[in-house]
């Protein structure tokens, strides 16, 4: 932010060159948002939530995103390996600041994930027997184990309905699914529940962490 830049650069002027720079106080600075965030009712998550349904992973990931506070990103990026379901627990790896932590997993979306794990194992296993590659890994993991996006842990938790080329390596794999794909299902959902109201996924995390005070 420009804030933080400011501060940087005060700090390299201050500390390091060992500069003193005189009326910083007056000087022109970023003010923070005074806008509140928009928080769904509890009565509305449901709402949205009935209207999403489970039936597919866009439903699946919009429920996890409220149920466990997460970033669209966050969301988006889980792996197979990243959610513990003997413990109940879902592992949110390099998330905002490049930060690991570990959410509690909703009980009522333990039995929905179960059935998920066992489709998207079916799906590993067509993917491998189609000749396509595995998943997409972390630059530093794909050096040191070439052929762990090939297996069942790595796999994205929400994985797009068909392989596509990914532009950077021209390499045709599965991907997980596109942001866009999540916002349009919410919105829509947001729609059919009759609020007027413009909500994005980030209003699911500002909702859960509400319902928690």
């Amino acid at each position: 932010t420009q804030n933080q830049a400011f501060s940087a650069i005060l700090f390299l002027f201050r500390h390091v060159w060992q500069l003193s720079l005189e009326n910083m106080e007056t000087t022109l600075r970023a003010r923070p948002s005074q806008r509140l965030p928009t928080v769904l009712s509890v009565s509305e998550i449901c709402s949205v939530l009935n209207q999403v349904g489970t039936r597919d992973g866009v439903g699946i990931c919009i429920h996890l995103l409220y149920g466990c506070g997460l970033r669209l990103r966050e969301g988006l990026s889980l792996r197979v390996k990243d959610v513990d379901l003997r413990r109940g627990i879902v592992e949110i790896r390099a998330g905002k600041g490049r930060k690991d932590r570990m959410v509690t997993l909703p009980k009522a979306l333990e039995s929905i994930l179960e059935h998920r794990m066992e489709s998207l194992r079916l799906l590993c296993r067509q993917d491998r027997s189609e000749g396509y590659p595995g998943v997409a890994m972390p630059n530093a993991l794909e050096r040191k184990w070439p052929k762990a996006g090939e297996t069942f842990a790595w796999q994205w938790l929400f994985p797009s309905r068909d392989p596509s080329r990914d532009p950077r390596s021209g390499i045709v794999r599965r991907h997980h699914l596109h942001e866009n794909t999540i916002q349009r299902r919410l919105k829509r959902a947001v729609e059919e529940s009759g609020i007027p109201r413009r909500v994005t996924c980030h209003v699911l995390r500002h909702s859960f962490a509400t319902h928690l005070l």
